[in-house]
């Protein structure tokens, strides 16, 4: 427990990240579980309460609910273009956006030395972990860019609509390319810096560990595959 929110281990946090991908956009199982897939879904809502970021659980939780319930219940009824353009967008919604949510807790909650330690703890190669590392710096900096060129263009009233479309996509992406470029360098300069990648084991003064809420969520994130692995080797039994 930190400042009143709870703090989950970064290992579930990229078993939760990881079995998202495998069950809900990829639609491991099929029908086996397709009716525990929107409880499922829930848990980034849950995780964003717990970190007390109820703004973004609830939008989460509104926006995938009705996608959802269009899916199920509209879009049997519907045929042609608007159908296939509603299918297109429920489909993103509900597939996407619980890895998408997930995937944001991860990078909003974790540490760059969290993420280092635990990537340590399950004997990672640096090969992958060091560039992972820098990615967990690289997107909440281009999200901070990003932010500053939108604070920037509304000084300078340059919005969507009349004549300045043009204006607001030169000068909102050129920025962003050119800052993405350059950030990428820094973040490699400052990994250097730092022996990242050195022959020497680096020690780490982060302390992690598995509490309570982590073995729930680890144990919630296991489910899925005993069920699955199940289904499997009833199938090829009968």
């Amino acid at each position: 427990m930190k400042e009143g929110k709870l703090v989950f281990d970064p290992r579930p946090k990229l078993l939760l990240l990881f079995t998202m991908g495998v069950f809900v956009l990829g639609n491991a199982g099929g029908d086996l579980f397709d009716r525990y897939t929107p409880l499922f879904c829930i848990v980034p809502m849950i995780l964003f309460v717990l970190d007390g970021k109820w703004k973004t659980g609830a939008w989460y939780l509104i926006l995938y609910a009705v996608a959802y319930g269009l899916y199920i219940g509209i879009l049997p009824r519907l045929s042609g273009v608007i159908g296939y353009l509603l299918l297109a967008c429920c489909g993103i919604l509900t597939r996407f956006l619980p890895g998408i949510m997930t995937g944001s807790y991860l990078i909003r909650t974790t540490k760059v030395s969290e993420f280092n330690a635990a990537m340590e703890r399950m004997h990672v190669s640096e090969k992958i972990s060091i560039p992972l590392s820098v990615m967990f710096r690289f997107f909440p900096t281009i999200a901070d860019e990003f932010s500053s060129i939108n604070d920037a263009m509304r000084m300078r009233d340059i919005r969507f609509g009349g004549k300045n479309v043009t204006k607001m996509i030169e000068y909102r992406l050129v920025p962003l390319l050119v800052c993405s470029a350059k950030i990428g360098e820094e973040l490699n300069a400052a990994a250097i810096t730092r022996g990242l990648g050195a022959d020497r084991k680096r020690t780490n003064v982060c302390q992690i560990g598995f509490h309570a809420q982590d073995y729930i969520l680890f144990t919630l994130c296991v489910i899925p595959y005993v069920i699955w692995a199940g289904a499997l080797i009833r199938s090829l039994i009968v």
